[in-house]
């Protein structure tokens, strides 16, 4: 029974017939998360409702989807008008690049619009170049990207951060450096090289967490495990909980992306299985409470 309510705090919709998303229009290309050549059609606000439908979903959150990079803008007026109609997403993520000049103004447009929340632009940087979103490392640590990145404050924006495990001493120094900023890891860490790794993600974890102004999603586990069940992504939920801390973390589907390698109820089902000796208050923070705390819905 899914007594607990739910905010989805990261999720995706296109519309591949009428708006323009470069990694889907133009043909799929190696990803971190393989062949998504399954997902290239439009998935619109209806089929992420049908999707959602067991969950008892009560609200969500719209992150940033590779729209056109000439029109961020664009994404967030689309989904701004979708919210009016539907009711859903209640929150909005855009996307900025922090090294231009203009980003202030970019800004101010995004904000214009009344579902908006933040920005996302993912950092992540791996050496293999299916992998990687970025043309060099340590981008954040350069002055322009950290002048763009003090707009958020005034505004009171929250930072999405998409990066890999090796890159978290380097966003533990941003988030140190920027304590008014709340910064809110995706995927869990996008720990997408295997089981190997555990370790080495664990570790960097605790070195972020230190960071009290970063909340941690648990998602997108799938990434890293096409054929995950409950148990092999387990240790990965509950290291995040016991490192971050319940307060600081929230379950979210990914969806449409993780439709690649799993169902919309699969996921909630495994989180609901794995926190199910959780007292309530607990569950109500991980499923509801926190996301709606950290994304102001």
């Amino acid at each position: 029974m899914n007594d607990i309510p739910l905010i989805d705090p990261h999720h995706h919709l296109w519309d591949i017939t009428n708006n323009y998303y470069p990694w889907l229009n133009d043909g799929a290309k190696p990803s971190a998360f393989g062949d998504y050549s399954a997902i290239i059609s439009d998935y619109l606000i209806e089929d992420f409702l049908e999707d959602a439908k067991n969950q008892n979903l009560v609200k969500s959150v719209h992150l940033d989807v590779g729209y056109d990079p000439a029109d961020p803008v664009g994404e967030t007026r689309w989904l701004q008008g979708i919210a009016d109609r539907h009711g859903f997403p209640h929150g909005i993520v855009g996307y900025a690049d922090f090294r231009k000049p203009d980003v202030a103004d970019l800004l101010d447009a995004h904000a214009e619009y009344r579902n908006f929340r933040g920005i996302r632009q993912s950092m992540n940087y791996h050496t293999d170049k299916s992998k990687t979103y970025l043309d060099r490392p340590e981008i954040s640590r350069t002055p322009e990207w950290r002048s763009g990145f003090k707009e958020l404050v005034k505004r009171n924006f929250s930072y999405d951060l998409q990066l890999y495990y090796w890159q978290m001493e380097e966003f533990f120094e941003l988030a140190k450096d920027f304590p008014d900023i709340q910064i809110i890891l995706n995927h869990t860490g996008m720990q997408v090289d295997g089981p190997d790794h555990f370790e080495g993600w664990r570790t960097a974890m605790r070195k972020l967490a230190q960071a009290e102004n970063v909340a941690c999603k648990i998602s997108g586990l799938g990434m890293g495990d096409f054929t995950w069940t409950t148990q092999s992504i387990r240790p990965y939920v509950e290291a995040a909980i016991e490192i971050f801390g319940v307060d600081r973390c929230m379950f979210a589907s990914n969806f449409p992306v993780d439709k690649l390698f799993s169902s919309y109820d699969a996921i909630f089902d495994a989180f609901r299985q794995i926190t199910r000796d959780y007292p309530q208050s607990d569950r109500m923070k991980l499923f509801h409470d926190n996301a709606e705390k950290f994304y102001r819905i």
